[in-house]
C-alpha cells in the first residue's frame, strides 16, 4: 500500500493562541496530535514538549527489539516526564497538560495510542469508526448509560478529562492494535474539530474528499464556520 498524508491546524475562530501541536513523521511511520491545556503559555509549551518528546523516542527507538505497544508506552511515559520536568522548572505552568493521539505503523503492523480526548478515527468505505474512546467525565457517563449521546454534546462537563499528560497519576494510557486495508482513510484531531463539526459531516468530508489536502482544509473550515470555538488540528492518512 502506499500511504499519503498531510497535517494542518489552525487557531480557529475565538482563540487567539494555538495550543494543539502535530507531528509527522517524514517516512510516515507515524503521526502525533496533540491538544494543550493550562493557560496560553502553559498549553503551548505542553502540546510541543509532548510532540517533539514522543517523535524524538520513536526515532531514537525505532529499530531496537522492544515491542511496539512498550516502545509507544515508554515515548508517552517520557513525554509526561518531560512536561512534569518542565513544571518544576517554571512553577507559572504547574497547571498545564496535554492530550495525545499516535498511530504508529511498524513490523507491518498499525498501532493507535492516546489519552485524553483527541481522537482517531478510521473511515472505511461508507463506514466511520472511531477508534479510540475519549477520555473524559461525560464518555465515562455514557458508557454506563447515565447520558445520551445528545446530551453529551452540550453537557457542561464534556470537556473534563479523566487523563492527561502532565500529572503523575498518569495511569490508563490506551494501546491497541489496529487492522489497516488498502483504501482506509484515518484521521487525527483534536476536540476543535469534534465539538464543532459532528461524525456524519466527518463522514461525508473524508470520504468525497480526493487527498487528505482537501479533506484537511475541508474539515477546518467547516470547523470554523460552525463556530470555531477552540483550536482545531487534524493529520489525515489516506492508504492506496
Amino acid at each position: 500500500m502506499k500511504r499519503r498524508f498531510t497535517g494542518l491546524t489552525d487557531t480557529g475562530v475565538l482563540r487567539s493562541v494555538n495550543q494543539d501541536d502535530y507531528y509527522i513523521d517524514p517516512k510516515g511511520r507515524f503521526f502525533i496530535v496533540a491538544d494543550g491545556m493550562g493557560g496560553h503559555a502553559g498549553g503551548q509549551e505542553a502540546s510541543r514538549i509532548a510532540t517533539q518528546s514522543i517523535q524524538a523516542y520513536l526515532n531514537d527507538r525505532w529499530d531496537d527489539k522492544i515491542n511496539s505497544e512498550t516502545l509507544l508506552e515508554e515515548a508517552i511515559e517520557s513525554a509526561n516526564q518531560g512536561i512534569l520536568d518542565d513544571q518544576e522548572e517554571h512553577p507559572e505552568r504547574a497547571d498545564m497538560g496535554t492530550t495525545i493521539v499516535i498511530v504508529l505503523f511498524r513490523r507491518d503492523r498499525a498501532w493507535s495510542a492516546h489519552i485524553g480526548d483527541s481522537r482517531l478515527y478510521r473511515l472505511r468505505g461508507e463506514n466511520l469508526e472511531q477508534v479510540t474512546e475519549d477520555q473524559t467525565w461525560v464518555a465515562r457517563a455514557m458508557k454506563m448509560g447515565d447520558l445520551t449521546p445528545e446530551a453529551a454534546r452540550i453537557h457542561p462537563w464534556r470537556h473534563v478529562l479523566s487523563q492527561c499528560l502532565g500529572r503523575k497519576d498518569i495511569q490508563n494510557i490506551e494501546i491497541q492494535k489496529i487492522e489497516i486495508q488498502k483504501g482506509d482513510r484515518l484521521l487525527l484531531c483534536s476536540d476543535g474539530l469534534t465539538e464543532e463539526v459532528p461524525d456524519p459531516s466527518i463522514q461525508e468530508l473524508l470520504r468525497e474528499s480526493e487527498n487528505g489536502e482537501e479533506a484537511a482544509k475541508g474539515l477546518v473550515e467547516q470547523a470554523k464556520e460552525n463556530g470555531g470555538s477552540d483550536n482545531i488540528t487534524v493529520v489525515i492518512v489516506f492508504e492506496n
